[in-house]
C-alpha cells in the first residue's frame, strides 16, 4: 500500500470487485461510485418517489458506492463506505446513516486495515451497533490490496448464506 494513495484512488478497483461479487450471486446489478459524482438517472429511477426527500440530506455527503440489485419481485439497495485507515466508531455511524437513508438491504464498511477487535467486541454488547432497520446488518470487511480481494468479513459475508465470516 502506497502511503500517498488516497481513498478515491481505490474506487475503480473496488467498484469492479463489488460488481463481480454481486453479479456472481444476483441477476441484474448496478453499482456506482457516488462519492465523487452525483447519482445517475438510472439509480434515481429505482428510488421510490416517497423517499425523494433523502436527496436533500445526501447533498452534503454521499456513500462512496451506491447501487441496487433487481430480483424478480423486489429491488434492493446496496451501499458501501470505504476507509483507507483503521475503522473507528464514527465510520460505523456514517455507513449506517447511508444504509438507513436508502433502506439498504446490503451495507458494507470496507477498510484496508484489520478490523479492530474493540469494534468486534463492542458489537457483541451493543447489539444495535451493526443492525439496520428490518433485518439488515452493516457488514465490516477488509480489502487486501495486494490480493485484490475482500477478506475478513465481520460478522459474515452477507452474500453467502451459511458462511463463517471469511471467504
Amino acid at each position: 500500500m502506497s502511503p500517498t494513495k488516497i481513498e478515491k484512488d481505490y474506487y475503480p478497483d473496488l467498484k469492479i470487485l463489488l460488481e463481480q461479487l454481486l453479479k456472481s450471486i444476483f441477476g441484474e446489478v448496478h453499482v456506482e461510485i457516488t462519492a465523487t459524482k452525483t447519482f445517475s438517472n438510472k439509480l434515481k429511477a429505482e428510488i421510490p418517489e416517497h423517499r425523494n426527500l433523502m436527496f436533500q440530506f445526501l447533498k452534503e455527503a454521499r456513500p462512496d458506492f451506491t447501487g441496487f440489485i433487481k430480483e424478480p419481485f423486489a429491488t434492493d439497495f446496496f451501499v458501501a463506505e470505504f476507509k483507507n485507515e483503521a475503522l473507528r466508531l464514527d465510520h460505523i455511524y456514517q455507513a449506517r446513516k447511508y444504509a438507513e437513508l436508502f433502506e439498504a438491504k446490503y451495507a458494507l464498511l470496507i477498510t484496508t486495515e484489520e478490523i479492530p477487535e474493540e469494534i468486534k467486541r463492542l458489537s457483541k454488547i451493543v447489539y444495535a451497533l451493526l443492525s439496520l432497520p428490518g433485518y439488515g446488518k452493516l457488514t465490516l470487511v477488509r480489502f487486501k490490496e495486494q490480493q485484490g480481494q475482500f477478506v475478513d468479513w465481520f460478522e459474515e459475508n452477507p452474500f453467502l448464506k451459511g458462511t463463517s465470516g471469511s471467504s
